[in-house]
C-alpha cells in the first residue's frame, strides 16, 4: 500500500511538474507574439533589418515554444522531435534574414536609429521576464533548454541592436544596421545548430541499449 501511496504521489508531482511547464510556454509564447509585433512593425517602418531580425527571431521562439508544449509531459523522444524541429526552424529563418541584409545591401535602406534603440531596450526587458520565467524549468528536458537557448539570443541580439542603433545616428549610415543584421542572422543560425545538437544528444541517452 505504502509503495502504491508513493507511486500516486510521485505521479501527481509530475502532472504539477508538467501542468507548470505549460504554464510558463504558454507565457513566453503569448509575450513572444507581442514581440513580433511590434518589434516587426517598427522594423518595417524604422526600415531596420536588425528589427526585422529580431522579429524573425521571436516568431521562431514562438513556434518553438507552441512545440514546446506540445512536448511537455511526453517521451524523450518525443521532446528530442520537438527540439529538432525547433533547431530546423530557426535555422531557416537565419538564412531567410542573411538573403534579406544581401538584397538591401544593395537596394539600400534608410534605418532610423533611435527606433532602433528603443525597440530593441523593450524587447530586451521583455526577454529577461522570459528568462526568468524559463529559468526554474531549463533543465527538465531538451525542448525546455532549447527555449532557453532561443530566449538568450534574444538579449544577445537586441543588445547588437541598440549598439548599431547608435552607430546609425552617430555615422548617419544604414551600414550599422545592415552589420547587425548579419550578426543576428549567425546568432540565430547558431542558435538552430546549438538546439540541433541537444536533440541528437537527447536521442541517443533516450535510446534503449542493446542488452535491452
Amino acid at each position: 500500500m505504502a509503495a502504491k501511496d508513493d507511486e500516486e504521489e510521485s505521479e501527481i508531482r509530475l502532472d504539477m511538474s508538467n501542468a507548470a511547464e505549460r504554464k510558463t510556454l504558454l507565457w513566453v509564447l503569448g509575450i513572444n507574439f507581442v514581440q513580433v509585433i511590434v518589434a516587426g512593425s517598427v522594423g518595417v517602418i524604422a526600415d531596420s533589418t536588425g528589427l526585422l531580425g529580431a522579429a524573425l527571431d521571436n516568431l521562431a521562439d514562438a513556434g518553438v515554444y507552441a512545440v514546446s508544449i506540445y512536448a511537455v509531459g511526453r517521451t524523450v523522444t518525443a521532446k528530442a522531435r520537438a527540439a529538432r524541429l525547433s533547431g530546423v526552424l530557426l535555422t531557416f529563418l537565419g538564412l531567410a534574414l542573411l538573403v534579406e541584409v544581401l538584397r538591401r545591401f544593395f537596394v539600400g535602406a534608410e534605418p532610423i536609429g533611435l527606433a532602433m534603440i528603443v525597440t530593441a531596450i523593450a524587447n530586451a526587458a521583455t526577454n529577461l521576464l522570459c528568462l526568468r520565467l524559463l529559468r526554474a524549468h531549463r533543465d527538465q528536458g531538451v525542448h525546455l533548454k532549447a527555449s532557453w537557448i532561443f530566449t538568450t539570443n534574444d538579449m544577445l541580439a537586441n543588445a547588437g541592436i541598440v549598439v548599431s542603433g547608435a552607430a546609425v545616428m552617430l555615422f548617419g549610415s544604414p551600414l550599422p544596421d545592415l552589420i547587425i543584421g548579419l550578426v543576428v542572422g549567425g546568432i540565430v543560425i547558431k542558435g538552430g545548430w546549438d538546439i540541433l545538437e541537444e536533440a541528437r544528444e537527447a536521442q541517443r541517452e533516450g535510446l534503449p541499449s542493446r542488452k535491452d
